[in-house]
């Protein structure tokens, strides 16, 4: 059984019976093209040659698009050694796929990630770097491999670009474990953080609590205070005016005396 570090949605290398199935594990034929393509033999054309590591697949292109516009489309991604359209020996028609070669391998890999599904000329076209002489075992469509393809055709694979493969059930069961002892292993820890913070949150309500209780005792201090000195102000106020009125009192008296005797 595969590992999950072993697994890949994308294929090393390629296996016609693997290229045909969802996740790349079945052992049983899906189509009568699978058994062409691991019983064809393939031979790479002689005037095939440039670096492979610098060169570019360009597929679903349309029957109108020639090399012209393909290099000035493609030229904004670096420098083109070379830009080859595939066209049919005896009509000159256009395959709809070309390979353009970099003078760079950074250029190819720019050119493969940024213009996948471009519109060219009205078509939505793929890209990717060459896969007939990097990777091995490769099979093309023509022989009952390659990858992508249409359901309607009879003739679907996957483990490319355009369609990867899916995580085998038991590789999906095993990361569903694992995420639920991860989950686990979090609940745990979130539900002693919790607890924790619940701890601070209380103990820092009682010092808030405490803090409070002392500034209100302050306050009322303060207050008692305040009154104690403003009923001091009243008994002075009281007596200076007790002691103003006897004054006054004792004043008038005399004057009254003064007065009397005066008339006498």
């Amino acid at each position: 059984m595969a590992s999950r570090r072993e697994w890949s949605p994308v294929a090393q290398e390629y296996g016609p019976l693997k290229a045909g199935s969802i996740d790349g594990t079945d052992l049983e034929l899906h189509d009568f093209a699978i058994v062409r393509a691991m019983t064809a033999k393939v031979v790479l054309p002689r005037h095939v040659n440039g670096n492979t590591e610098r060169t570019v697949f360009i597929a679903r292109l349309s029957l109108n698009t020639d090399e012209e516009m393909l290099e000035g489309v493609f030229s904004r991604y670096g420098v083109i050694k070379s830009c080859n359209l595939v066209r049919d020996i005896v009509t000159g028609f256009s395959k709809r796929y070309a390979f353009i070669e970099y003078e760079h391998e950074r250029e190819a890999r720019r050119a493969a990630r940024d213009a996948d599904k471009l519109m060219l000329d009205e078509r939505q076209i793929f890209a990717d770097m060459e896969c007939g002489r990097s990777m091995q075992g490769w099979v093309p469509w023509r022989l009952g491999g390659g990858f992508g393809g249409k359901k309607e055709s009879g003739q679907l694979r996957f483990g490319g670009k355009d369609r990867p493969f899916k995580k085998p059930i038991v590789l999906a069961r095993e990361a569903e474990e694992k995420g639920y002892q991860r989950e686990e292993r979090y609940d745990r820890y979130s539900k002693d953080t919790d607890r924790h913070r619940e701890f601070k949150r209380d103990s820092g309500q009682d010092r808030s609590y405490e803090r409070k209780r002392e500034a209100c005792r302050r306050d009322d201090y303060r207050r008692e205070g305040a009154d104690r000195t403003d009923d001091s102000d009243r008994t002075s106020t009281r007596k200076r005016k007790r002691y103003d009125d006897e004054k006054y009192a004792k004043s008038y008296h005399l004057h009254q005396k003064d007065f009397k005797k005066e008339k006498d």
